[in-house]
């Protein structure tokens, strides 16, 4: 079975669950289903539910405040939309703007996602010695970006819910083969 989307009752998203774990949910009414998914149903003797794709808490969680972000590769990756900032082609390496080496930092706006080639040709030199331009500026993400980094492939009926351009749903995509 997949795996369901777990929105607040103000419709944050909070988590990714099992699709077992939602319907448990719907069934103690502490949730309701939001988007059914068309992996099928869940049936018992008396009841017949569809498969969850997305849920929404019948109450309010309170979210403890997230003073900052994690940097991560696959969180890097998820918010440059998987496109190297330099060509936009299909980024495969984190690149440091600013190289460590002459004092850049691992921060997220020194950090961005690369092709193979951009990267080794802009090697161990800073922007300004290249002919290379940023197609956008780094910058810290969203909080909804931690949780699509977490929870690997993006279902397409869950990018309402989560303010992302729409996502790749080819299974030969790149961008869903990769695994952190």
């Amino acid at each position: 079975m997949g795996r369901a989307l777990v929105l607040n009752a103000s419709y944050q998203p909070l988590c990714v669950v099992s699709a077992r774990r939602a319907v448990v949910l719907v069934l103690k009414s502490k949730a309701v289903i939001e988007q059914p998914s068309d992996e099928g149903t869940f049936s018992s003797e008396k009841m017949t539910l569809p498969v969850p794709s997305v849920v929404r808490l019948l109450y309010f969680v309170k979210v403890p405040y997230r003073a900052r972000a994690s940097l991560s590769r696959r969180a890097v990756f998820v918010r440059d939309q998987f496109e190297c900032q330099y060509c936009g082609s299909v980024a495969e390496n984190v690149d440091h703007i600013h190289p460590r080496s002459k004092g850049g930092t691992h921060t997220w706006d020194n950090v961005v996602a690369s092709c193979r080639p951009c990267n080794a040709r802009k090697e161990n030199m800073l922007l300004a010695e290249t002919n290379m331009k940023l197609r956008r500026p780094p910058h810290i993400p969203k909080d909804s970006l931690f949780l699509i980094a977490a929870a690997g492939k993006i279902y397409p009926s869950w990018e309402p819910y989560l303010s992302i351009p729409s996502g790749p749903d080819q299974p030969g995509d790149p961008r869903l083969a990769f695994t952190g």
